[in-house]
């Protein structure tokens, strides 16, 4: 989710959700340590619980990333294990480090060493040829010795050479099962899974076989209200959802906000675009937020005009659903 879930996209779904971890997007650790971009540590406490998910592979590093982290108030620190993107790959972070146990196993416990908050990891079930029947196992309980508790697993391979992080994230297939049975290998260590995952019924399933956890991604951002604006009823027994309108509303302060310290509109509605899916008007919600939110100057007139193009009905039915 790099370039995805910044801090203004984070803001918004929190408002949807009082309950679900939210995550940065990855931000490694030379650009914290050596770069000194402590600027994207940047986030608002209303966010909490948010966790800061890093990238690096020096577990000295990586224990001063978590350090800055920590100080800033980051709920928990979490290792990406798990991103295919060549520009991961060159700095040995991310899903290579699938190769490197060991490697990994140090870094975690550097940067327990450093902080006080929980280190978590993100991981696949492995990558290239490896056999995940036999890396999975064993890279979990390396991490596990080294003293991490949590772990988000997603549930397919990474092809390092030859696919793009996109097509990573459609081949090879999922397997749910091998990470259904890491839980009974591992019955102590809190599992979330990850990949694949689109509504709120399959999370509900998934948790009902008996993990942990669920992480949503692309779900969660593309159809935001569809995913998180449930959740705290459906998932954590909370009532008293807001609707979408509500939230649309209640984004218009921090917008204002935002406009007056010299930020530009459409990167906070960029996020916003989901909001509305399957719902009559979206499209010109779409349109309008897309069209004219990059302009110089636009403001909080830009959201209320197209939110007056949004039906207020909850979403329509999918043989509907091509003409909104």
């Amino acid at each position: 989710m790099m370039d995805w879930t910044d801090r203004h996209c984070r803001f918004f779904h929190r408002l949807m959700t009082r309950d679900a971890l939210l995550y940065t997007e990855m931000v490694t650790a030379p650009a914290l340590v050596q770069g000194g971009a402590l600027h994207l540590l940047e986030f608002n406490d209303q966010e909490h619980p948010v966790a800061l998910q890093l990238g690096g592979s020096d577990p000295n590093e990586l224990a001063i990333a978590a350090r800055l982290g920590a100080e800033r108030g980051y709920d928990e620190i979490n290792l990406n294990c798990g991103c295919p993107s060549d520009r991961v790959q060159s700095g040995t972070f991310g899903a290579v480090l699938m190769k490197h146990p060991g490697l990994v196993a140090d870094c975690v416990a550097a940067m327990r060493d450093a902080v006080d908050v929980e280190v978590t990891v993100k991981c696949r079930i492995g990558v290239d040829d490896q056999d995940p029947e036999e890396v999975l196992p064993e890279f979990l309980a390396r991490i596990i010795a080294a003293g991490v508790e949590r772990v988000t697993i997603h549930a397919r391979k990474a092809w390092l050479q030859g696919l793009s992080p996109k097509e990573n994230r459609d081949i090879p297939p999922l397997d749910y099962d091998l990470v259904q049975r890491m839980k009974m290998l591992f019955p102590h260590l809190h599992i979330s899974i990850n990949g694949g995952v689109a509504t709120l019924d399959q999370a509900e399933d998934l948790l009902e076989a008996g993990l942990d956890g669920v992480m949503i991604g692309r779900a969660a951002y593309h159809q935001p209200w569809d995913i998180l604006g449930d959740a705290d009823q459906r998932i954590f027994g909370h009532k008293g959802a807001k609707t979408a309108h509500q939230i649309a509303q209640d984004m218009l302060p921090y917008i204002d906000a935002h406009l007056s310290a010299g930020g530009r509109l459409h990167q906070i509605t960029r996020h916003m675009l989901g909001l509305f899916a399957g719902r009559q008007g979206a499209r010109r919600w779409r349109q309008v937020l897309s069209t004219q939110a990059t302009r110089d100057g636009a403001g909080i007139e830009v959201v209320e005009t197209a939110l007056a193009h949004v039906s207020a009905e909850p979403a329509v039915a999918p043989d509907q659903q091509e003409s909104v």
